[in-house]
């Protein structure tokens, strides 16, 4: 779906819109939203009627279809995926991977169809705060929101967290979550749940972890602030540092102070602290 004028936001707001079209996943290539769909599920017909009540949005969309072929996704993904390693701390790795040199903690992980291998940006970063905020980790409750494979609820876990959950909209990554959490051994230290901000109020967290996009943390940093214990730390991920100053003014209003930041091709990851 060729958007224009092309944007990120934009590509946001395509994807909301298309929300009751069972669509699997989507991928962002400028100019393009790129959506994966069963072929029995596909209807132009539907598209094109979510595509025409959109005349106010601000943009346009032009789409075109192409079937993909069968094709062992399996093996694709197996050839694609190579290990990382974090700040040489923390390797994050899959079932394949064999005879690595270990470093201190180590995650093996089997994604399915769920999203976070370790090797976009946003997931370094996160993983590298936590590495850095060690003694913030140690013996406490720790929140991943929008977990996916649970790469960070499963280092937390690693890291001597005393519980650590995760939350995931997508039923698919709750379970995959699980699932990784099991084959890590540190399934006893992590719950993993499908559902969306609303199930924070289970409980009240010393570090809440949400890497997710810049609208959903606009919309939920108020919730992220009431689930964190006084003194606990807010790490959030998934968004560009032009909108810094944007998701900075939601924390601020929320009773969250600025701790620092860090960077990697434009994608940005903020620490706050819950005031005492």
């Amino acid at each position: 779906m060729k958007i224009t004028p092309f944007s990120e936001e934009n590509a946001e707001i395509l994807m909301a819109e298309l929300d009751e079209i069972p669509f699997e996943s989507f991928t962002v290539e400028e100019p393009c939203l790129k959506g994966y769909i069963p072929k029995e599920q596909y209807s132009a017909q539907m598209l094109k009627l979510v595509l025409d009540g959109m005349d106010e949005s601000g943009f346009t969309v032009e789409f075109i279809s192409t079937l993909i072929p069968p094709c062992n996704w399996n093996a694709l993904w197996e050839e694609q995926f190579t290990p990382i390693v974090v700040d040489g701390k923390c390797t994050i790795k899959a079932t394949f991977h064999k005879g690595l040199k270990r470093t201190r903690f180590n995650i093996t992980i089997d994604p399915k169809m769920a999203f976070g291998t370790g090797h976009h940006q946003t997931t370094y970063m996160m993983c590298r705060a936590l590495l850095e905020n060690e003694d913030s980790v140690r013996g406490k409750i720790v929140m991943d929101m929008g977990c996916g494979t649970a790469i960070l609820a499963i280092l937390a876990a690693k890291m001597g967290a005393a519980h650590t959950y995760g939350i995931d909209i997508d039923a698919v990554a709750a379970v995959s979550a699980f699932d990784n959490a099991r084959l890590n051994k540190v399934s006893r230290h992590v719950e993993t749940y499908c559902g969306d901000a609303s199930l924070l109020q289970m409980g009240k967290y010393d570090v809440l972890l949400a890497n997710i996009n810049r609208n959903i943390l606009i919309e939920d940093i108020p919730t992220y602030s009431r689930s964190l214990k006084k003194g606990g730390l807010l790490f959030v991920s998934g968004f560009y540092e032009e909108d810094m100053p944007m998701i900075c003014g939601v924390a601020a209003k929320s009773g969250l102070e600025y701790m620092k930041h860090d960077c990697m091709d434009n994608w940005c990851c903020i620490k706050f602290s819950k005031g005492r």
